[in-house]
């Protein structure tokens, strides 16, 4: 409902006014937005605080009204005569308020003092989003303002139309992040494990998606702050696949014993108990499961379960004691299962019973397709969404981001086009698989566009990619003053990133096999070691999965020719996006470089840097060792391009968020490639290293006349390789551009 025209007007003297509980969550939260109005306006806001708790625990479900009069006494401690207020409180009958889980309405209501705004809910998550709705829609908050550096536009007044709003029930019931492969958050600051510096972040961004669950982090120390802090923050927390329960792995606990729960059943449920008791009084989504130490299929670790009956019998009776236990202990648990990797395959099977209510979460293949993923060679495809006429509750564990040591994304943006990612989340809600949606998000910041589109699809069911696209960026890249656009450049920024999908190398015949930054690193790696153990003369069985079964040089050539072919799109996209930069102002072109330029750089120096190492297996195979010298060395100084593309992203709050890229490991492979350049000096400069200069460097009328003690000191590594390069560029050109 609209009041007739009326405008709500929000200045530097608006008043807030928080009416229920300060249970943790709402203290964060009302934090947040003090600190927004104070970012908008330059002045921290007029505020009545929140309601003291009493000290005793306030459930998820309801919210303590603060024993304050309904009318509002304003006055010098709370807003200016004539200015609005924004009062916080929890529904009553009269607002309408929807009755799901999490709703919540906005009500204007003139005053004598001035316009009020009511953000009323019937429950704790949904007062924090009608918060942060008002920070988002009325103060202009980006949900990731933090992590891309995109703070509120400064402003003497905001006017918006007094328009009632009701909340419209999202998708998908449980929403949030797997904070999974986070080695640039563990590496960012010097405290280990991470503090509430780096977590309070995360969950705020996570809670301003609409996100109200989260994994914190992947095997951290149980006594880090990271759950205890979601949970503070109003999260629900859930649990790791393979840390059933959030138990702690059987072989931490128990070292040198079997992990085999036919053997121990009272030491595996003993460490359940343990986690029960531990987060049986928080808002917990208990994952079931039973898989072997270190994230394997448990008859690994006891291979007397040799059948699928045998292996799905036992899973089924884990899960269902895992259950029961629960229920024991916690009231009106909501629990789920994972169907990842072989319980999937048993399940469909018929080989496993899932227990009635439980949540089977179906997972991609890391790539953004809903098949089986890869082990390795083996790449069976199976579809991964509840078969036909599954009337249980699903949902989907979904990748924006994915370490394999193959071809995945860490780094870098997701290669493949967001069409996929739209296409395989609104399939698998048709198929029913839309009461939760867990999202591997990574490092957070690598990530930003993606995580954005997923939280409209777990919102909306659907998306329009190119509207969304179009969206994006002009939030993340119009000049201040206007962000609804308003010229032609956020809309050319939207087409770079659609550059960006364009120009990902396809190794494969699917839709999602393309090629994130870890491509470039892992197979080279696997190159050189093969190389150099002297195993070049029989395939090497770890390539198989994209090079196929065929003779060492052959897969050497396949990856470097695909790396090669994509070299020129990426310096045209490259080229385009450092003009847009120059073109915008210096924030925005900052944003531009950290989420688009940075990606593409390092999909760039590894496509170079993969292309000139198979340049260099070439020329030794052809017995032409300083010119394979030459090439390694450029394959250093291309792959060292990429650590320096890391550095240069590293400014401002982000100093030192990369130096801890353990995964990809650019520098691995740098020292991979030095490694190599050092090994080839010794096919024909060794001993002296003094040969080549005076076979290739040395003018003729020197070689014979020279005196030896006049040569006592041998070009260095980089030095002899930018002289022998220059002469063999000036010799034969063809060899340095490809095949």
């Amino acid at each position: 409902m609209s009041l007739n025209g009326a405008r709500f007007a929000v200045t530097r003297d608006t008043g807030y006014d928080c009416r229920v509980e300060a249970t943790p969550a709402i203290r964060h939260v009302w934090d947040m937005i003090v600190r927004d109005h104070e970012a908008v306006f330059g002045q921290a806001p007029h505020t009545e605080e929140p309601y003291a708790t009493s000290g005793t625990a306030v459930a998820r479900g309801s919210l303590v009204v603060a024993r304050r009069s309904p009318t509002i006494a304003l006055s010098n401690s709370t807003a200016a005569r004539g200015s609005s207020t924004v009062i916080v409180r929890a529904a009553e009958p009269a607002d309408r308020c929807p009755e799901w889980p999490e709703a919540f309405v906005l009500r204007f209501c003139p005053s004598s003092q001035g316009m009020c705004l009511h953000i009323a809910a019937r429950d704790e998550l949904g007062l924090l989003y009608g918060m942060l709705r008002y920070s988002r829609e009325v103060l202009g908050v980006d949900p990731f303002w933090f992590w891309a550096d995109r703070p509120p536009e400064r402003r003497e007044r905001i006017e918006v139309p007094a328009a009632d709003f009701d909340s419209v029930r999202p998708k998908v019931r449980y929403r949030g992040w797997f904070v999974n492969d986070e080695v640039c958050l563990i590496g960012w600051k010097e405290e280990y494990p991470p503090t509430r510096e780096v977590w309070e972040p995360v969950f705020e961004a996570l809670l301003r998606c609409g996100g109200n669950m989260v994994i914190p982090g992947t095997d951290l120390p149980k006594t880090g702050v990271h759950a205890e802090l979601a949970a503070e923050m109003g999260l629900y927390l859930t649990h790791h696949h393979a840390e059933p329960l959030g138990a702690e792995m059987f072989l931490r606990a128990y070292p040198g014993k079997n992990a085999s729960y036919k053997e121990f059943p009272e030491l595996f449920e003993r460490l359940w108990r343990e986690a029960i008791d531990k987060q049986k009084n928080d808002c917990v989504l208990w994952v079931l499961s039973f898989r072997g130490q270190g994230d394997k299929p448990f008859w690994e670790n006891d291979p007397a379960f040799d059948t699928p009956e045998s292996r799905g019998a036992m899973i089924s009776h884990v899960v269902r004691r895992q259950h029961d236990m629960i229920r024991e202990q916690a009231a009106e648990p909501v629990c789920c299962m994972a169907m990842y990797g072989e319980i999937a395959e048993l399940y469909k099977a018929g080989h496993i019973e899932v227990p009635d209510g439980v949540i089977k979460i179906w997972a991609d293949n890391g790539y953004g397709k809903m098949v089986s993923r890869r082990h390795g060679n083996l790449n069976e495809r199976v579809p991964a969404l509840p078969p036909r006429g599954d009337r249980g509750r699903n949902g989907v564990y979904y990748h924006v981001t994915f370490h394999d040591l193959q071809a995945s994304n860490h780094l870098t943006l997701f290669p493949s086009p967001p069409e996929l990612i739209a296409g395989e989340l609104e399939a698998a809600f048709e198929a029913g698989a839309s009461e939760y949606v867990l999202v591997n998000c990574g490092n957070i910041r690598p990530h930003l566009y993606t995580l954005d589109l997923v939280a409209e699809l777990w919102h909306e069911s659907r998306a329009d990619v190119g509207e969304h696209l179009n969206r994006y960026a002009r939030r993340m890249f119009a000049e201040d003053g206007r962000r609804d656009g308003g010229e032609e450049e956020p809309e050319a920024i939207a087409e770079l990133f659609r550059g960006y999908f364009d120009s990902a190398i396809a190794y494969g015949p699917h839709p999602d096999d393309r090629a994130g930054d870890e491509f470039y690193h892992h197979p080279a790696r696997e190159i050189v070691g093969h190389w150099l153990r002297g195993q070049s003369t029989t395939p090497n069985a770890k390539l198989l999965w994209a090079a196929g079964d065929r003779p060492f040089r052959e897969q050497v050539r396949r990856f470097a020719n695909l790396a090669q072919e994509a070299i020129a799109s990426w310096e045209a996209l490259e080229r385009r996006i450092v003009s847009a930069a120059e073109r915008l102002p210096a924030a925005a072109s900052a944003r531009l470089q950290d989420q688009l330029l940075l990606p593409v750089r390092l999909h760039l120096s590894g496509c170079r840097g993969l292309a000139a190492l198979g340049r260099a297996f070439e020329a030794y195979a052809d017995s032409r060792y300083a010119l394979a010298f030459v090439h390694a060395s450029e394959a250093l100084g291309h792959y060292g391009d990429g650590q320096q593309a890391l550095r240069e992203a590293e400014h401002g709050r982000w100093a030192n968020f990369y130096r801890a890229d353990w995964l990809t490991n650019i520098a691995n492979t740098v020292d991979h490639m030095d490694t190599l350049r050092r090994w080839l000096r010794m096919h024909g400069d060794s001993p002296d290293m003094f040969l080549w200069y005076k076979e290739y460097l040395m003018p003729e009328t020197e070689k014979h006349i020279y005196l030896e003690n006049t040569h006592r000191n041998p070009l260095s590594d980089d030095k002899l390789a930018a002289a022998l390069g220059e002469r063999f560029r000036q010799e034969e050109p063809n060899l340095f551009v490809g095949y």
